[in-house]
């Protein structure tokens, strides 16, 4: 006897066990994740004390992370049309753990690039200089997505993480723009879109004449390469 086909309406029953393993492997999953976004923090703090050690100079305002929810990760995978897969999942969505890094000014931004993405233990994935070439509307930051070792007592698991950096001002604009769009339900008003990309030139001009500024009272920093070095991640990424 052949068991009956499927129909649009027919309901799939899964057992409370099989929920439990699902959820469980989703958390142990996740957690790599969270591992992973601990070892860049722990990264940003050495660099931070270091740095203002060396120099008396604190280049990282301040830095926040996350991790996505299950409902948030669920909710992407469908929207994409991904596979409930793990290795799979891993693949295509690399913006998981987040790390949001805010900085004084903007060279801050491409010193701290630099010292991060040269360490031993880190492979770039990609990288999106939205400073250097900002979206439509207005927003800026420099994106980077990646890979570092989490070791488990399985053995060690390359983990992607998304980690932006963007200044004082960049991060106000987009704070405000979020809240916007949220307000609005991604629809707003022509007129709004406007004043936003007017803001945003604003803050760029902020960042500029803040930055002069500083380097009238303190001098010039080290001389730093971080613009070439970019430019070497850039052709590194496109190689891999």
């Amino acid at each position: 006897m052949t068991a009956e086909p499927l129909q649009p309406n027919d309901e799939i029953t899964i057992s409370a066990s099989a929920l439990r393993t699902l959820g469980d492997q989703m958390q142990r999953f996740l957690l790599e994740y969270r591992f992973a976004m601990q070892e860049v923090e722990t990264k940003l703090a050495i660099l931070r004390e270091e740095f203002l050690h060396m120099h008396e100079y604190n280049p990282i305002e301040h830095f926040s992370s996350r991790v996505k929810s299950v409902d948030s990760l669920v909710d992407k995978l469908e929207r994409r049309g991904i596979d409930n897969d793990f290795d799979v999942i891993r693949a295509n969505v690399q913006d998981i753990a987040g790390v949001r890094v805010t900085c004084s000014f903007i060279r801050d931004v491409y010193r701290l690039f630099d010292l991060l993405t040269q360490q031993d233990d880190i492979t770039v994935l990609e990288v999106e200089d939205y400073i250097k070439e900002p979206k439509p509307n207005g927003y800026k930051s420099l994106h980077v997505i990646i890979s570092i070792p989490v070791y488990l007592s399985t053995g060690p698991v390359e983990v992607p993480v998304e980690v932006q950096f963007r200044t004082i001002a960049m991060d106000f604009w987009a704070s405000l723009e979020h809240k916007i769009y949220y307000k609005y339900a991604r629809q707003v008003p022509s007129t709004l879109l406007g004043e936003l990309k007017s803001a945003a030139e604003t803050a760029a001009e902020l960042d500029q004449r803040m930055e002069r500024l500083h380097v009238q009272l303190h001098g010039e920093p080290p001389a730093t390469t971080a613009p070439i070095q970019l430019n070497e991640v850039r052709r590194r990424t496109l190689r891999i």
